[in-house]
């Protein structure tokens, strides 16, 4: 394990007592004015009142982003507008989940801190239209679904984006809030939302690529964060429907996320079933998979509540290298298995589920 995982990362078997998954219910200021963090901890819909202008500012410390994930057995579509203070950009991206090829990578890049600003609110209706250089975007949530539209270039062709995903009634998100315990003002809160059936096209010159709402789902990662400069964090999820023994469908999904900052107040891991939320208790693997990324993932809870294995088939590599700033991500996708259980006390048989872990290792 290098430096920069033994400041950041504390592995399972050392936490001392579980965390407090404190949940907060009514609507909370993020920040005093002079930036101090006044939230510590988890909502099941995003309930704390972010005011940009209190973020005390770094040279590109504040980062604003709206990430949608869409996949399907075969491929990875990523729409994604991202502000870090400086600037930022829009993009699409078709990613091939059996080969790793990079089938489109178009990206909008832009400067300026104001300009260009997500005032979007992540689950509740809400829209973010813009326009940067010739890229055109759209993120539009309504009560029950949401349309992305991106229209862009890649190598000389035009490229277009055109999705599609259901809100199930009375589908919750969970939001997190996490301080680090080196600054006060340092903070890392995010809003995830799962198990959204998506269908559309992505278009790429000549290319078409088709998915359906019977295959596909799309996963929203929007962060309003002030961090610290090195980070490492693991990011599972994923989406599926599941068959009960009469033969009903559900929709379920879960969601894993560690390593970021102080997370005795909450952590960002809970089961989503019918649309609710079931939270976990913080969840680690057995085996620290640096070096081995493409053997077998075992999960485990705090718990016991969450005991999945996945079986690696891609490790999606990047390493970017800024000189100032460096992202090195193994992005690891494979057929997931195991069991988890509900609030009831009801055990759910998970087969099947193609998704993804990380484990990231970020320096910006």
């Amino acid at each position: 394990m290098n430096e920069e995982m033994k400041r950041t990362y504390k592995p399972f078997k050392d936490w001392r007592e579980k965390s407090k998954q404190i949940e907060y219910t009514e609507p909370t200021p993020l920040l005093a004015p002079d930036g101090t963090l006044l939230a510590k901890g988890w909502a099941r819909k995003n309930i704390f009142e972010y005011n940009r202008d209190y973020v005390k500012k770094g040279i590109i410390s504040r980062k604003e982003w709206d990430f949608y994930t869409i996949f399907d057995d075969e491929m990875q579509i990523l729409v994604s507008f991202a502000n870090i203070n400086i600037g930022g950009y829009v993009a699409a991206k078709l990613v091939n989940l059996k080969t790793g090829e990079v089938i489109c990578d178009s990206v909008q890049y832009f400067l300026g801190a104001n300009k260009h600003v997500s005032h979007s609110i992540p689950d509740v209706p809400s829209r973010f239209r813009d326009k940067i250089g010739k890229t055109e975007f759209d993120f539009n949530t309504k009560e029950n679904e949401r349309t992305l539209f991106y229209k862009g270039a890649f190598k000389g062709k035009p490229v277009e984006v055109e999705a599609v995903m259901e809100i199930p009634e009375g589908l919750e998100s969970i939001t997190t809030v996490f301080p680090f315990d080196e600054d006060k003002t340092k903070y890392f809160m995010t809003t995830k939302q799962l198990c959204m059936p998506c269908g559309g096209k992505f278009k790429f010159g000549d290319y078409v690529y088709e998915f359906s709402k019977d295959k596909a789902f799309c996963s929203l990662d929007w962060g309003r964060v002030n961090t610290v400069h090195e980070m490492v964090w693991y990011w599972g999820s994923g989406s599926q429907y599941i068959t009960d023994e009469k033969g009903k469908k559900h929709l379920f999904g879960f969601e894993i996320t560690w390593a970021i900052g102080n997370e005795s107040n909450a952590t960002e891991t809970c089961i989503f079933y019918d649309g609710k939320i079931h939270k976990i208790g913080a969840v680690d693997v057995k085996k620290f998979p640096k070096g081995r990324f493409l053997e077998p993932w075992e999960f485990i809870s705090e718990d016991g509540r969450f005991n999945m294995t996945m079986k690696p088939t891609l490790d999606n590599h990047l390493d970017v290298d800024f000189k100032v700033g460096r992202m090195n991500c193994h992005q690891v996708y494979g057929n997931w298995h195991g069991n988890v259980i509900l609030d009831d006390g009801t055990k759910l048989e998970i087969k099947d589920l193609f998704t993804f872990c990380e484990y990231v290792e970020n320096r910006w």
